[in-house]
């Protein structure tokens, strides 16, 4: 099992609408990665910003055809968030 100082960075955030995004940082505590098309699927856009005043982290990662997946968890050394296939989804995903 990895340990949360092991998960890899969110190291840029392209989508400004996200209400985790300020200057270009995700501060979400930690991202999903959904299945569908390597979606950020903690993207959410409301009224206010939030999150921790610290970078964030990939938590999981459902899409398994990744080669940076291992057991549903992301080892990627960071990743890119930004627009692909919908608004916000993970740049980094590379197919096996």
């Amino acid at each position: 099992m990895t340990s949360l100082q092991e998960l890899p960075q969110v190291q840029n955030c392209a989508v400004s609408s996200c209400s985790y995004n300020a200057d270009s940082a995700c501060h979400a505590g930690a991202i999903t990665i959904t299945a569908d098309h390597a979606h950020c699927g903690t993207f959410v856009e409301i009224s206010f910003r939030g999150g921790l005043d610290r970078s964030g982290l990939v938590g999981a990662c459902h899409r398994s055809d990744c080669r940076h997946n291992d057991k549903l968890e992301c080892t990627a050394p960071g990743v890119q968030v930004g627009p692909g296939a919908d608004a916000a989804d993970c740049l980094t995903y590379e197919a096996r």
